[in-house]
């Protein structure tokens, strides 16, 4: 393990002000999406479509990392660039999704686990030659009254420390994603109980497994209200039980939080991630964010899969990367939403 490549990484993706584009959407992810703008979701057309993100003037000014998929790593532009040598040109990190997506945990269950193991180390090898410098693995946790159980917490823990592990002997930064599902009724206080649990689940196996832990980054939900809850915690709740609960949870050697926005409108994930900043100037952690859908929305719609609208997805992006830039620093304003 190579620890003096894998602290600049992690300098990298971590540098203040500056989050992760997630744009490892799988094919049925991503096909839904361009099903929005009535797109047909071609290879060509998925190219475009992240070359189209990866150019944009100044990305590089709020983006430390984008996570590819398997795809799109391996992607060219007409001109022969890799998209990852556009990113690597902008002095953006690129990194890989690695999972295979989940399973249920048994028949009928509705508890997932994730998958992709097979032949891991043998892909880092591949990937780390097209560029790749860190990995995403990421498992989903069910919400109610009774759920996740026990046993689903621990599975999906040994499943991210082992990843991790493989990850870092592998040379490349692990991100470890630990995802407590947004659906269904729950409270902010069922949501901060379950994310507790799960944290302490997850930095357990992690410690049993020898994971470095100042060479990863956390990429967990925020402590919210789950999306039919009848009563919507504010930004400024949401900010107090979410720094309360990884003060509890999360060891200091972990130099970098990077927040999912985990189905949060735009301006909402941008919104909570500026009012945990504002709470947590005295922490140890960067707080930061690792948004998809938070950060590609208002873009995909701009552009509409036309060469003609480029410039209008590019923008929208930009926009929204220097808003959760300035959310990094606790220096987002909701007027910013109106500015040009």
């Amino acid at each position: 393990m190579n620890t003096t490549e894998l602290e600049a990484t992690v300098r990298a993706m971590t540098a203040r002000g500056k989050g992760l584009l997630a744009a490892d959407e799988s094919s049925g992810t991503i096909k839904k999406r361009f099903d929005s703008i009535g797109l047909e979701s071609t290879e060509t057309n998925r190219r475009d479509y992240r070359q189209m993100l990866f150019t944009t003037d100044g990305l590089e000014q709020a983006i430390s990392g984008v996570i590819l998929y398997d795809e799109t790593l391996r992607q060219s532009t007409d001109d022969g660039r890799t998209l990852a040598g556009i990113l690597q040109a902008k002095g953006i990190v690129p990194g890989i999704k690695v999972d295979k997506g989940t399973i249920a945990m048994a028949p009928g269950s509705a508890e997932k686990l994730t998958e992709g193991f097979d032949g891991l180390a043998r892909r880092y090898e591949e990937y780390y030659q097209l560029g790749a410098r860190f990995a995403k693995w990421r498992a989903v946790y069910s919400i109610s009254d009774h759920l996740p159980s026990t046993r689903n917490m621990l599975l999906n823990a040994q499943g991210l420390a082992r990843y991790a592990a493989i990850t870092q002997q592998s040379g490349l930064v692990p991100i470890v994603e630990p995802e407590v599902l947004m659906d269904g009724a729950h409270t902010i206080e069922r949501c901060e109980e379950v994310t507790t649990a799960v944290l302490n689940a997850v930095f357990a196996a992690l410690a049993a497994e020898g994971v470095a832990l100042e060479l990863m980054v956390l990429k967990p939900n925020m402590v919210i209200s789950g999306k039919e809850c009848a009563v919507q915690a504010s930004a400024q709740q949401v900010a107090a039980a979410t720094v309360r609960c990884f003060s509890r949870t999360v060891p200091a050697a972990v130099p970098g939080i990077m927040f999912l926005s985990g189905g949060q409108g735009d301006a909402e994930a941008t919104a909570n991630l500026d009012a945990i900043n504002r709470l947590s100037a005295h922490h140890p952690w960067t707080f930061s964010f690792s948004y998809g859908r938070a950060l590609q929305a208002p873009s995909l719609k701009a552009w509409g899969g036309k060469k003609d609208n480029i410039a209008a997805g590019q923008k929208a992006l930009q926009k929204r990367a220097l808003l959760n830039g300035a959310a990094c620093r606790g220096e987002y304003e909701a007027k910013l939403e109106q500015a040009a």
